[in-house]
């Protein structure tokens, strides 16, 4: 079982980063196989950064031979991923949006179809927009056809729609134990729901 972690965040080793590793440490306990995405590394070396919709349906052309095009057929193969963004007015990142956007490809071929998704997010405040890109983050996924959880697992509790930090994370906490069983309820779900993200593969 393969599960992603994809850093939405510029800072390779910055707070949504932390979240992140943890999620993946957690996902290796499980038992998975895991890897980490850094989405600014393959958005970097792009000669069309956004997409224009150059065509439809997308022939993927604007990424072909890039380190983005090596990300998305990793993507292909994952059974669950945690993504992960800091609040950037109230949203994901720049760099994330931008990338996900590049993944029309992969809607069209089914290739995210049931695979499970969860999310984690660090704001600067407290209450500084966290739930609301977090729920951006759903959203994005909900249009691949992902199987998205929240941060509830049975033996710790229902959980809520994700892991919410503030920053730094380091200070914050409850993160930590956040973090850990959304990581374990992806897991979960992904490992019950092989059977049939292979009827799309």
């Amino acid at each position: 079982m393969l599960i992603l972690a994809l850093n939405g965040s510029p800072h390779k080793n910055g707070n949504t980063a932390k979240l992140l590793r943890m999620a993946l440490a957690e996902a290796e306990q499980q038992g998975a196989q895991t890897e980490f995405l850094q989405v600014s590394e393959a958005m970097a070396g792009l000669k069309q950064v956004y997409c224009v919709q150059c065509s439809t349906p997308c022939k993927g052309v604007c990424y072909e031979g890039t380190l983005l095009g090596e990300m998305l057929d990793t993507l292909r193969q994952a059974d669950g991923m945690v993504i992960g963004s800091p609040v950037y007015f109230g949203t994901v990142s720049a760099q994330l949006k931008s990338f996900w956007d590049k993944t029309r490809k992969l809607r069209k071929d089914l290739a995210l179809l049931n695979v499970v998704g969860g999310c984690v997010v660090s704001g600067g405040s407290r209450f500084g927009g966290q739930e609301t890109t977090m729920r951006a983050l759903q959203d994005m996924m909900l249009v691949q056809g992902m199987t998205v959880v929240g941060d509830g697992f049975t033996g710790d509790d229902a959980g809520h729609i994700g892991a919410c930090a503030k920053s730094p994370v380091d200070s914050d906490p409850e993160v930590d134990q956040r973090v850990r069983i959304l990581a374990r309820r992806v897991c979960q779900v992904a490992h019950a729901t092989q059977e049939i993200r292979a009827l799309s593969r």
